[in-house]
């Protein structure tokens, strides 16, 4: 079996810690068996690592989220990059190629996809060889992992099975219908009649999708489904296969599972009501605090709250209200001020726009120990650094030099330049000029072994 992860999403709901590039599944507000702070992602690839089923495990993402997996994964994890952002169907289908036309997986091979952004047990992991099996012996397009429903909630879409199911409950259900978000008469009813949460777990035979594919007319080469990527229906996966689906069964799982996608929801699995600088009075009941600014908060007498202040802008919000951020976040149009890169990680300090057109970007970067920026210039932009913090070793157009804190770095455009950190390796950088993108990026070698190996 092949598992395949679902990094996507913009994270709005999450808003301020989550952005464009830092989605829900990245956000370091759990905690490990060691009391060491970890992120969704992170939790669920060390649950995978556990049960020996890393090396049968991939991940399909956007570009923008390439840096911050390889930062919190590791840069060897196996990912599998969407071109453009679309759709879990676009996603799904890529993957399915991928392994199918470079890793020659075998078509009878079971493909199981799930999301990285699920709390659960251990024991859910445990349970995907059960829906390997059953995907083999069921005869089903497609078998689903549902969740035993614990109260009938309205915010989730349910597996709706078919009438006096003849298979034994131990085994699996026949599928009648999905329903997507009942109110809560109808999800008691639901309940009554076995329905199970759709978690969006589910399994199909490799041949199942490379067939689909080609029935629709599009490739089933890798190289040549990137080139007509934009072309794939741009359609979740459930709406696009599994709706159509006249043979689906589905296995229900018992134990703990979670949905993280609102802070009323996140809030309570967490260990600690403060993170960050802040203090809260006794007063202050059910109210978490999440702070990533220097500056300190201070919260008295409000109740089932959550309060978030990070670079990107602060939220107060009542936690039964926390789902409804999405709807004004819509309208907030920045840049992501914060980011996590397979580097490290920066914070915008400042941003200005001069009447001559020019602009102005303060930055403080961290780069890791041991990692390093690569060989890049910039046609647009020039770029003083200002070092902090730390050791570390530059090369500007092919010449090595060691900084440390106090030295200032001048960079005009068009000049080549590069920085590994000796240990943690901090400065100021003030970029100036007139259109500050990262489009303006020209790399020239990505790794510190490639530039030693050109330049020493």
């Amino acid at each position: 079996m092949k598992l395949i992860l679902l990094s996507g999403g913009s994270g709005k709901r999450l808003w301020p810690l989550s952005n464009n590039s830092r989605s829900k599944q990245f956000l370091k507000i759990l905690h490990n068996e060691d009391n060491v702070q970890e992120s969704m992602i992170q939790r669920i690839w060390r649950q995978i690592h556990a049960i020996g089923l890393e090396d049968s495990t991939y991940i399909t993402t956007s570009k923008a989220q390439v840096d911050i997996i390889q930062n919190q994964l590791g840069s060897e994890l196996p990912l599998i990059v969407e071109p453009i952002r679309q759709d879990t169907f676009s996603a799904i289908a890529l993957a399915a190629v991928y392994l199918y036309s470079v890793h020659h997986v075998s078509l009878d091979e079971t493909i199981c996809i799930l999301p990285v952004d699920a709390y659960v047990e251990d024991s859910f992991f445990e349970s995907l060889s059960e829906l390997e099996n059953v995907t083999k012996n069921s005869n089903a397009l497609i078998a689903l992992m549902g969740v035993q429903p614990t109260f009938p909630s309205e915010q989730f879409g349910y597996i709706v099975p078919v009438p006096n199911n003849l298979a034994q409950p131990s085994s699996y259900i026949r599928v009648s219908h999905f329903l997507e978000k009942p109110n809560q008469d109808r999800a008691k009813k639901l309940i009554d009649q076995n329905a199970l949460w759709n978690c969006g777990v589910f399994a199909f035979k490799l041949q199942f999708l490379i067939q689909y594919l080609s029935d629709i007319g599009m490739p089933i080469q890798y190289e040549n489904l990137l080139d007509q990527y934009i072309h794939l229906p741009k359609k979740s996966f459930d709406y696009e296969i599994v709706e159509k689906c006249d043979h689906i069964v589905a296995i229900p799982y018992t134990g703990t599972w979670r949905d993280l996608g609102t802070w009323g929801t996140l809030t309570e699995i967490m260990d600690t009501q403060l993170i960050g600088k802040a203090t809260m009075s006794q007063s202050a009941i059910n109210t978490h605090i999440i702070n990533e600014l220097e500056l300190p908060v201070i919260v008295t007498g409000i109740r089932d709250s959550i309060i978030v202040t990070s670079p990107d802008g602060i939220l107060i919000a009542d936690k039964m209200e926390s789902g409804q951020i999405k709807n004004f976040v819509q309208s907030v149009e920045q840049r992501p001020m914060y980011e996590e890169k397979r580097w490290g990680c920066y914070r915008v300090l400042d941003y200005q726009k001069l009447e001559d057109g020019n602009e102005v970007l303060t930055k403080r970067i961290k780069i890791v120990a041991g990692r390093n920026l690569s060989y890049q210039m910039h046609d647009k932009r020039q770029e003083v650094w200002t070092i902090i913090s730390g050791e570390g070793e530059l090369i500007i157009d092919g010449v090595f030099q060691t900084v440390k804190p106090g030295d200032v770095i001048q960079i005009p455009a068009k000049v080549k330049h590069g920085a590994r950190a000796i240990s943690d390796f901090e400065f100021i950088e003030v970029q100036m000029g007139s259109e500050l993108i990262e489009e303006d990026i020209v790399r020239i070698h990505m790794t510190w072994e490639e530039i030693e190996r050109n330049y020493r």
